[in-house]
């Protein structure tokens, strides 16, 4: 597990010292801390022999930096970018600049967590708001979330919510044919699972009238570009009980009639063509708006507006904060589903372009729409009636022509368009197009026309009966950063009120906040890889399936299994898929009766609300007083479910951050009762190149690539929950209606699940990501990567123990790559752990994760990625607090007037000219030595989270409020 070079001929660029942040020095140190004297001996104490792998992982050898870019530029020179009229969701954008080098390639932007600490992550959650803003305004809905995974799913999500309003009495759920295939193909996975009937049809026929359906869902402007007036459907739905969903178009929105103004009550979409490229599918922001009657059953994050300890207006997320670590398996919201770098990327869009840039876009893309238009249908070429936004179906047959030719000679001009059927072309109009793409595309019709003369003759007006005469985007901050200089120092502004892993390591336990490494981000903004579209054909990538099945074969090796799906695009709608699967082969045994899941008391919160979405009943399982499932109860609730025993959900190591040794018994006795066994690969940190689910008897698990394989946060997304699986399994994984997606195994057609994102591998953009990660460590690498992370997991528990109680260890006295400390000991003497990792804040530190799995407590991952001395600054100051609690113990300081009650202590707190406390502003402040050279201040005082539920506010608020000395009840 050495990081020296080989030989002469060896790159001195290895990643792995880069990656792996304390030395082979350093390393020694703390292994005589912990008391072992190899990294070999440590992990021999900390992983159960009875699962240990006997042979070293089959890996490429590790490449340097430069080798590893250079395999991989290879790959992405294989694709074929063409100009895509595609269309169906995804289309041709232009990143602004100022966008793409200021927080799309910014780690101060996508190496921040979810804003649950918000007093340092003010700026992410002021663009979320923003985005939500926008949104409303766009929409003519009162409220949205804070984005979704992607429109596909925003669509499950609607039905869903459908569903849960009616208070699930009604099974059925109408999708109109109109609408974006794979939008209908991911409401009925979803439905399916949750046994709803879902017809797929003719929107003005369907009957209504029995009052039987509980939603509907239209696409708007549909799937072919068409306009409708909406009025008289909803009339009709709302007639027969029933709630209308629209997937609708941000950009379009700009200039047609808002779904708001139809009565329609949820509007779903994808913010993708504001300033997002196509990214070969993914990550995209989803979104969804509704009205404030259905704000709580919304799902997702809610960015709302509360007030801070001093009473000045502060941002926080709303409601559903910590939803399903609290209702579990009855939540109506799983805020891991989210896409906020996307988000942020669509917000900072709008803020830059403003309503009347946006609406100049949106015009000349219509403008280039129509004069397509007029060109062909002078040359004799039917086209569909219908009044239109960007997309025309066009009727090539009245030409005799085929589609197919169309699209051979468009492909020769360097175009993709849209193969509806044989006789169909469906052609989509973008912000990136120019003339010469629309001169190109005529040609491929074998029309010649004056552009120059035409576009005289044309304007960007939309048919008068569906333009939009209301306002929107009226707030200043969409009216303001319009020129560079001003959008530069906006984005900067929001950066610097948040604490991202540029600033200080962020050791929130399950998280696993890595170092996520220059190298590996570069190919994500290469033209080859990020402006590809999904539906592409697929001769035109071949690199990004070389890349997907390399991906592909590394992960099965390091799992243990058979076959791999990147299709699920977070950690969340990976365990969904991975329930799938299972629930998959007992149908096709006969065994479709089994639908109980068995999920231990400590698992993680997605767990249940996965296991309900995926149709299973959940029944919860003890643990013991060391925090390990409780093997006796396990056994008693698989005797007592057996003939209905479907799978068992475990987290491994465990929540707690142990290897607990009973798991070869725990997946023997699942599965002798005719389960399966998931496992839940959030930790999967502590086991790659160690152990491997595989070795421990499960059947699929997920991966979550933005933890251990390196793909950054984002501040709360991007994510991909890539599933393996065993070769039983295999013939379930996800499929997709518009690309057949290979590789699953035997017997696809028949036994696929169904979709569950809008492309067919996901979040493929940033896979390159994970690739270049594992291929620049090798399996050495990444067994010394895992090492290291227990290593510094143990030391820093070694460190802390004698200050704090730390809770569960292994049998030799190890933790497995996190640990838990006790805080509640201290609250006798008021101090909680919020108050502690409040005042980390004031050390320049992002809290752990606080009261969870165990309430009152904090749990602490570090990861490989620290050095010793950041591992050494962060124990420093967690001992510092624990003087500070000894000083409140003691009598010397009363807790009302401790820095501890006060923290964070912001900026305008500490140089205001009023100080009345028992302790000087530097022990407030500077509390501790390094951050007097390199201070990171919090920007508002400590959250009220109850007021900001009680006040709903989830638009931006005027201006004026952000300066303002009224309280904050006068102004929502």
């Amino acid at each position: 597990m050495s990081t020296a070079t080989a030989d002469i001929f060896t790159a001195n660029d290895q990643f792995s010292r880069r990656h792996i942040g304390p030395s082979d020095k350093d390393i020694k140190t703390m292994l005589a801390t912990v008391g072992c004297s190899s990294l070999e001996e440590l992990c021999e104490q900390t992983v159960p022999a009875g699962i240990r792998l006997q042979t070293p992982l089959s890996l490429d050898p590790g490449m340097s930096e430069t080798e590893a870019l250079a395999i991989i530029r290879a790959m992405a020179n294989k694709n074929k970018v063409l100009k895509s009229f595609i269309g169906m969701g995804f289309y041709e954008t232009v990143t602004p600049n100022v966008i793409l080098r200021n927080m799309l390639e910014n780690p101060g932007w996508y190496t921040a967590y979810t804003p649950y600490q918000a007093e340092i992550s003010q700026g992410r959650l002021e663009s979320l708001l923003n985005f939500q803003t926008m949104v409303t305004d766009l929409t003519g809905l009162s409220i949205a979330n804070a984005s979704l995974l992607d429109e596909a799913t925003a669509c499950a999500e609607a039905m869903s919510m459908s569903y849960s309003i009616g208070l699930q009495k009604k099974k059925k759920y109408f999708v109109s044919e109109d609408c974006h295939p794979q939008n209908i193909a991911l409401v009925q996975t979803r439905g399916d699972a949750l046994g709803l009937e879902i017809t797929v049809g003719d929107h003005r026929t369907v009957d209504f009238s029995k009052k039987d359906f509980c939603g509907a869902l239209i696409q708007y402007p549909n799937t072919y570009g068409c306009l409708e007036n909406w009025t008289g459907f909803v009339e009709r739905a709302h007639a027969g009980g029933v709630l209308v969903a629209a997937a609708t178009d941000l950009l379009a929105l700009t200039v047609i009639k808002p779904p708001g103004e139809f009565g329609i009550d949820i509007a779903v979409g994808t913010a993708q063509r504001f300033g997002v490229p196509m990214n070969f599918g993914g990550p995209h922001a989803g979104f969804m708006a509704t009205s404030m009657e259905y704000s709580r059953k919304m799902p997702g994050r809610i960015i709302g507006v509360s007030r801070d300890s001093r009473g000045k207006p502060a941002l926080r997320m709303a409601m559903q904060t910590r939803e399903q670590h609290i209702r579990r398996d009855k939540a109506t919201s799983n805020i891991c589903t989210a896409q906020a770098l996307l988000a942020n990327m669509a917000s900072a869009y709008g803020v830059y372009h403003g309503p009347e840039g946006i609406k100049a876009i949106a015009s000349r893309v219509h403008g280039m729409a129509k004069a397509t238009a007029t060109a062909l249908t002078k040359a004799g070429y039917a086209l569909e009636p219908s009044p239109f936004f960007d997309t025309l179906k066009v009727d090539v047959s009245s030409r005799s022509q085929s589609a197919h030719h169309i699209q051979e000679n468009a492909v020769a001009e360097g175009l993709n368009v849209r193969v509806i059927d044989d006789k169909t072309i469906g052609l989509s109009f973008g912000e990136a197009h120019t003339k010469q793409d629309v001169k190109a595309l005529l040609q491929a019709f074998g029309v010649v026309e004056d552009l120059d003369s035409l576009a005289k003759q044309i304007d960007g007006s939309v048919d008068p009966a569906f333009a939009r005469v209301s306002p929107f985007m009226t707030h200043p901050i969409f009216n303001t950063h319009h020129s560079e200089s001003q959008m530069l120092r906006y984005l900067k502004f929001l950066e610097n009120k948040d604490l991202a892993l540029n600033t200080s390591m962020i050791s929130l336990g399950s998280c696993t906040m890595k170092l996520n490494a220059t190298s590996e981000m570069i190919p994500v903004t290469w033209p080859e890889f990020c402006n590809m579209h999904p539906f592409c054909p697929p001769d035109q990538a071949q690199g990004y399936t070389e890349l997907v099945e390399s991906l592909h074969k590394d992960l099965a090796e390091i799992t243990g299994f058979k076959a791999v799906s990147s299709q699920p695009n977070s950690g969340a709608q990976g365990e969904y898929a991975g329930l799938l699967c299972i629930r998959g082969l007992h149908l096709a045994n006969g065994e479709g009766h089994r639908n109980v899941c068995l999920i231990p008391v400590s698992a993680h919160g997605t767990n249940p609300a996965s296991a309900v979405m995926a149709g299973m009943k959940v029944v919860v399982v003890k643990s013991d007083d060391q925090g390990n499932v409780d093997l006796e109860d396990l056994r008693a609730k698989a005797d007592q479910y057996s003939k209905n025993l479907a799978a068992l959900m475990v987290t491994y190591p465990s929540t707690y951050g142990v290897f607990e040794e009973g798991i070869l018994e725990m997946t023997s006795i699942v599965k002798k009762h005719g389960g399966r066994v998931y496992m839940d690969g959030a930790n999967m940190n502590a086991q790659v190149a160690l152990t491997s689910p595989g070795a421990i008897g499960a059947d699929v698990c997920h991966l979550n690539l933005h933890k251990t394989f390196c793909i950054p946060h984002g501040g709360g997304g991007p994510g991909v929950g890539t599933i393996a699986c065993t070769e039983e399994l295999a013939p379930f994984l996800p499929g997709h209606p518009v690309i057949p997606v290979s590789g699953e195994g035997s017997n696809v057609a028949q036994k696929k699940i169904g979709a569950v994102s809008s492309g067919q591998y996901g979040s493929a953009g940033i896979l390159p990501i994970s690739w270049m990660y594992i291929k620049m460590l090798g399996a050495e690498g990444l067994k010394k990567a895992t090492a290291v992370a227990i290593l510094n997991a143990n030391y820093m528990a070694k460190r802390l123990a004698g200050a704090y109680p730390v809770l569960y260890t292994g049998s030799n006295g190890q933790c497995a790559h996190e640990f838990i400390i006790d805080i509640r000991p201290f609250k006798k003497y008021g101090v909680s752990e919020e108050d502690v990792a409040k005042r980390l804040q004031d050390c320049g530190f992002h809290s752990p994760t606080m009261s969870w799995p165990v309430p009152g407590t904090l749990m602490i991952e570090p990861t490989e990625s620290e050095d010793k001395a950041e591992l050494d600054r962060f124990c420093d100051a967690m001992l510092m607090i624990r003087h500070e609690i000894a000083e409140i113990a003691s009598g010397k300081m009363k807790y009302d007037d401790s820095p501890l009650h006060n923290a964070p202590h912001t900026l305008d707190t500490v140089t205001s000219e009023h100080w009345n406390r028992p302790y000087s502003r530097e022990v407030g402040a500077f509390p501790v030595s390094w951050v007097k050279s390199n201070k990171f201040w919090p920007t508002v005082g400590r959250i009220d989270n109850v007021f900001g539920d009680r006040n709903l506010v989830c638009s931006c608020p005027p201006l004026e409020s952000y300066s303002s000395e009224e309280p904050l009840e006068q102004m929502v």
